[in-house]
């Protein structure tokens, strides 16, 4: 006679419900266990669907027309502040936030349509652009050039049909 596992109750056999604690005693499937977040893993790798690993200009570029227009407004309004040393700068706030989330918005729109990247990457990308440009301090060229010239490079090689490579 089976014994119930929770219990200790002795059943029949025939009963699928132990009478004492009401556990099922049907035997269960099989658990087919996966490895933790293996789906949030797929969706966050470097890979793009076909499985082709990113390269480092479409990891890290930004459309060159998204590169210019941050240094462009970056330098409208912020470059005011450099020639009056600061005396500006507390009324470029609320406008340097504002700016801040539609050039976020251009970027991922931009980067998205024009640029090819996937929605998550694309987001990163619009989130530092307008996390820069909300700052109320000058950026110099130096952060948007780099990132422009590899958006060339990227946009090149996809003009060319080139296999990318990393």
């Amino acid at each position: 006679m089976p014994v119930c596992p929770d219990c200790g109750v002795v059943t029949l056999e025939a009963t699928r419900f132990c009478p004492s604690c009401g556990r099922d005693h049907k035997p269960l499937a099989p658990y087919q266990s996966s490895p933790p977040y293996q789906g949030r893993a797929q969706a966050f790798s470097s890979s793009r669907p076909g499985g082709v690993p990113k390269t480092f200009d479409q990891m890290f570029g930004l459309d060159p027309r998204i590169a210019f227009l941050a240094f462009i407004v970056d330098l409208m309004l912020f470059g005011s502040a450099a020639v009056s040393m600061g005396i500006t700068l507390p009324l470029l706030i609320p406008i340097s936030i504002a700016a801040g989330i539609v050039l976020g918005r251009i970027t991922y729109k931009a980067q998205t349509k024009w640029y090819g990247d996937d929605h998550d990457s694309a987001m990163i990308k619009a989130g530092i652009i307008g996390l820069l440009t909300a700052i109320p301090v000058g950026i110099p060229a130096i952060v948007w050039v780099p990132s422009g010239l590899l958006g060339l490079l990227h946009n090149a090689r996809k003009k060319l049909s080139l296999p990318q490579k990393g």
